[in-house]
């Protein structure tokens, strides 16, 4: 069975929502869709380093709501909202609509975002650091903010050499099929002096057992793993349960005389 189904498109409506909020008639859908399609090529352009996660669009009667997830909100709000304001502008002529509102969302756990873990992968290979080091580095971290595992797999030109090829770094676990697993996805491009190298990455975040709420725009929750940390012995558990303390008192070690 091919596992080509974007994890996040496969889990719309189930545990996911859409980062695209509005209603589109017959004539003006495709409009409304190459619209958005502008406004996130734009935004990642214009906010290249600004850890930008997630772009969600919403529309009203005549009004544009766009809200950025990112890891950096000073550098995206900028000196006493000064950048914020230029935006702003920018995206009304972009758009040509009057009311355009941006919102700023901070991502309290960046280290849990697959966009931002694949963009410091692409980063670090494009300032020549080696690529098994950086992605061995992204891994430790995604799984010390407690992800159930995580898995990244790099295509193309790796580390300069002639023929290009593909390599995939698995810890813990990431199970496509299983819906009810919060499995966030990135694909990602580090653009180097030898060739564009693709960047995959899957992180499983957990099960989600109750009914969640579809709001692309909800921060927190039950189930939510950036809230992990914050509960007694939260970040203490190994995926698969540390049992280094039972050593101690049986099997091998009380055979000592």
């Amino acid at each position: 069975m091919g596992q080509k189904a974007n994890p996040i498109g496969n889990r719309l409506g189930i545990i996911r929502g859409w980062d695209s909020n509005w209603y589109g008639s017959k004539k003006d859908y495709a409009s409304k869709l190459i619209e958005d399609h502008k406004i996130r090529t734009y935004l990642s352009a214009r906010i290249n380093k600004g850890g930008i996660a997630k772009i969600v669009i919403e529309r009203t009667l005549g009004k544009l709501i766009v809200t950025i997830h990112t890891s950096k909100p000073g550098i995206i709000i900028g000196k006493g909202g000064g950048e914020v304001d230029r935006i702003k502008e920018e995206l009304k002529k972009l758009t040509g609509k009057e009311d355009v509102q941006i919102n700023i969302l901070e991502i309290r756990r960046p280290e849990l975002d697959a966009t931002i873990v694949g963009d410091t992968i692409a980063r670090q290979i494009e300032n020549r650091i080696n690529f098994k080091r950086a992605t061995k580095m992204a891994i430790a971290s995604t799984l010390r903010m407690g992800a159930e595992g995580i898995k990244v797999k790099l295509s193309g030109r790796l580390g300069g050499s002639e023929i290009a090829r593909s390599e995939e770094f698995k810890q813990g676990r990431t199970p496509l099929h299983t819906f009810r697993m919060d499995i966030d996805y990135a694909n990602v491009f580090a653009q180097t002096v030898y060739g564009k190298i693709g960047i995959k990455v899957w992180i499983c975040k957990g099960e989600v057992l109750g009914k969640r709420e579809l709001n692309p725009n909800f921060v927190g929750g039950k189930n939510d793993m950036s809230d992990r940390r914050d509960r007694p012995g939260g970040d203490d558990r190994r995926p698969g349960g540390d049992r280094r303390d039972d050593r101690r008192g049986g099997g091998r070690g009380e055979r000592r005389n």
